[in-house]
């Protein structure tokens, strides 16, 4: 009986230490996939906010540069904002 004791406790052990090792490398290798997938997450959405601010920037220069021209013309303020969807105050500073 001895020695089923002692294989049973050196199996119990080995399979804890198993299980240790197991929950411990899937850890890290859980940690690296979720960081990954986390980085690339974090690029898609750093990539959609700059092409959307982009694009906004991109938006307004071209209305100040419209009304900028609109306004060497001698058109009107009220004019220009009803075009370009500045503020008076916004062409004034042209």
């Amino acid at each position: 009986m001895t020695l089923t004791y002692d294989l049973y406790v050196t199996a119990t052990k080995a399979r804890n230490e198993g299980l240790a090792e197991g929950r411990l490398e899937g850890r890290a290798e859980g940690f690296s996939l979720g960081k990954s997938e986390g980085i690339v997450i974090g690029e898609k959405r750093g990539e959609e906010r700059g092409e959307k601010r982009g694009i906004s920037l991109g938006a307004k220069k071209a209305k100040l540069e419209t009304a900028k021209s609109m306004k060497q013309e001698n058109m009107s303020v009220t004019m220009i904002a009803r075009f370009t969807g500045l503020s008076p105050e916004e062409i004034e500073k042209l």
